[in-house]
């Protein structure tokens, strides 16, 4: 039985806690700043703040690599708003002021710096209250106590980071064996070991205190009339608290990623260990219940980072470098027999799925060297008879094989690499094989006959039919207990290369589909144009940019689609002189109202957009207003911070009237379909 719902109609803007900048806050966002945002919020006349991942992610800068699935990062506690701060000494009071005049004047926050400074201050005031935490603590009828009582993940969490400490941070696959695998009596006996007690109670007051401060920030925001919504990431860090204590729900043999496309040719390996989700579902996905329920204390939605990975996970082998060698899970891989019937004998199958390499394409980059070339290549192959022809060996079993051998040039390594990756089919256990993503593009491919080539064609069409159907089966058994855990209404993150049942699941399970407008096209079409904004899914979330991708006003300096959208949507009189690479608060209103008028329910900007209609806001380097650049790890991803105070901006009347303009040309747009949605009661 389903019961319909109203899905709202909300604009709203997604900022990162950790650019919120207050009169308050110490040299980062802080759970309290939401409260001066949102009074910000409500003067412009929007009714949803989106926010980034905000669990623990240890030394990671990026939100999304957590630490902990539960666990709050305790770099976005209030300090001087704790109840413990108010008795505090004056050494901590000085090394809080310190805080203030070394990091609230700057530019984007020093991640690493704030994050040890803040631990150190907690530690110190922790240290100062400790005879009074103990006392909380011992009182089965204290916050603190009901408070672990609600949240006994924190033990696993506590434990972990006191080793953790212990080991410099190191990652716990690296700590002596007695500690990586530690089962759940032995976690739970390090909790309980007296000698350890006050360094465990300290990470749970600190995740007392920052549960306490994030849920009355929430609280105060919900009182505004406007709604929070969080982010969840689909992967967990392979150097998490959960992976660490629970290694039946996680496989660390395989690793989550992107097949290859455009801007990643072997694409994208995340690092994150895949789930097993045979346990899980022995468990009836409590943990990932919990997770959301865990949410459920702040948000009134939230996004799922990666809903593809629900219907199929694209994972890799650890022993790879690249995701290129990935394949889908599920999948429907191909039979030896299957192919023998398909007309390709063992010699032709062998040839298919396993690297040929000549022996001239490594004396290429050994400066010619053919003795010397035989020498290196016998290290990893096997030569075919007397054929200038080789084969990898059976213990070489990905490229880090290969690519980790000192012993062997490294020219020479990466072009074995590269001839390790070039097959059509891969083997997948004993007489298996899945295509390669980039198949087509592999040698033995090419070397096909027409005959052949539609033969194989026709069988690996048969079996992407049959994995649709899989992942199709399996989205509609994982996202429907996982939305149905909770109230909170879920949008999906669904970039990337979907497989047809996406929109139907999605629509069937009332789960808010996302359409970042610059990719939002008909690419199948003449011209590829933009898709009108009338008929957007009403279930849907319409965003102009995204975490991930440059700013509006970068993409319209920058960036050539800018010019296909001005042809689609030529301005219209009135609407002042718009030009292609030209950025005025005239551009920012052409392009926040058109998409404004977009059917979707939820039209969600990042904060950079809006503020974009006001110049006074335009930071001389439009790069600067980023928050992440795919594929980087620097210091200055994830760090980015208002250009004034919150305060500042609750004052800025235009700001606001030009803000309003484009909620209420939201407002008043029809949706192409009524937004009605099917909820599990």
């Amino acid at each position: 039985m389903s019961t319909p719902i109203e899905i709202p109609r909300l604009t709203g803007t997604a900022i990162p806690l950790g650019a919120l900048k207050t009169k308050h806050s110490c040299g980062i966002g802080e759970y309290p700043d939401l409260v001066a945002f949102a009074s910000f919020c409500k003067k412009a006349g929007l009714s949803l703040i989106q926010l980034l991942p905000v669990n623990d992610t240890g030394t990671e800068s990026s939100p999304y690599s957590a630490l902990s699935a539960f666990a709050l990062h305790p770099i976005y506690l209030s300090i001087e708003s704790l109840p413990e701060y108010k008795a505090a000494s004056s050494q901590v009071k000085k090394m809080v002021k310190a805080l203030h005049e070394a990091y609230d004047a700057a530019p984007r926050f020093d991640y690493s710096k704030l994050r040890y400074a803040k631990r150190t201050v907690l530690k110190l005031l922790y240290e100062e209250n400790k005879a009074a935490i103990e006392v909380l603590w011992n009182d089965a009828d204290s916050a603190l106590r009901s408070w672990f009582a609600k949240n006994p993940w924190v033990v696993e969490y506590a434990v972990f980071l006191e080793l953790k400490w212990h080991f410099m941070e190191a990652s716990w696959r690296q700590w002596p064996k007695k500690y990586s695998s530690m089962k759940q009596d032995k976690i739970l006996a390090r909790w309980e070991d007296p000698e350890l007690k006050e360094a465990h109670l300290f990470h749970v007051w600190v995740q007392w205190r920052a549960f306490e401060q994030f849920q009355q920030a929430a609280q105060a925001v919900q009182e505004k009339g406007i709604m929070l919504k969080g982010d969840i990431p689909i992967m967990m860090n392979e150097d998490s608290a959960d992976a660490w204590a629970h290694p039946e729900f996680f496989d660390e043999t395989m690793r989550a990623g992107s097949p290859p496309d455009g801007f990643n040719p072997t694409g994208q390996n995340w690092g994150f260990p895949v789930y097993r989700w045979k346990n899980l579902a022995k468990t009836d996905y409590s943990w990932w219940k919990s997770r959301l329920e865990c949410a459920s204390n702040f948000y009134q939605a939230y996004r799922i980072d990666h809903v593809l990975g629900f219907f199929r996970i694209w994972e890799t082998s650890s022993r790879e470098t690249t995701a290129m060698m990935g394949r889908t899970e599920p999948s429907a891989p191909i039979t030896f027999a299957e192919l023998e019937k398909a007309g390709f004998d063992k010699d032709r199958i062998r040839w298919l799925s396993q690297p040929h390499v000549p022996t001239r394409a490594i004396e290429d980059v050994n400066n010619n060297d053919y003795l010397g070339t035989h020498g290196y290549l016998h290290l990893l192959m096997d030569r075919i008879g007397d054929e200038e022809l080789w084969l990898f060996k059976d213990e070489i079993t990905g490229d880090r094989d290969i690519l980790e051998r000192e012993d062997i040039p490294e020219p020479v390594r990466h072009r074995l690499a590269e001839f390790w990756r070039n097959r059509t089919l891969l083997p997948l256990g004993k007489d298996k094989f899945l295509p390669l993503w980039t198949y087509k593009e592999t040698t033995a491919w090419k070397s096909l006959s027409g005959q052949e080539q539609e033969a194989l064609d026709k069988l690996i069409a048969a079996k992407q039919k049959k994995q649709e159907s899989l992942w199709e089966k399996q989205a509609r058994t994982l996202l429907g207990e996982l939305t149905a855990a909770t109230s909170m209404i879920a949008c999906a993150e669904d970039l990337g290369a979907n497989p047809e049942s996406v929109p139907r699941v999605l629509d069937d399970l009332s789960i808010l589909r996302l359409c970042v407008v610059r990719w939002y096209r008909q690419w199948q079409d003449e011209g590829q144009p933009f898709v009108d904004f009338a008929d957007y899914p009403a279930t849907s979330v319409v965003t102009a940019s995204v975490h991930d991708s440059s700013t509006l006003r970068l993409w319209w300096l920058t960036e050539q689609d800018a010019a296909d959208f001005y042809r689609d949507f030529p301005p219209e009189e009135g609407e002042g002189d718009i030009e292609v690479g030209i950025y005025t608060p005239e551009t920012a209103r052409y392009l926040l109202s058109r998409i404004a008028t977009s059917a979707s329910n939820f039209c969600i900007h990042p904060i950079q957009d809006f503020l974009a209609l006001q110049a006074v806001y335009y930071n001389s380097d439009p790069q600067q207003e980023r928050v992440n650049v795919p594929g980087s790890v620097n210091e200055f991803n994830w760090t980015y911070r208002l250009p004034v105070l919150v305060e500042e901006l609750a004052q800025d009347k235009e700001l606001h009237s030009a803000i309003k303009e484009v909620v209420t040309i939201h407002k008043k747009a029809k949706a192409s379909k009524k937004a009605c949605a099917k909820k599990k009661s």
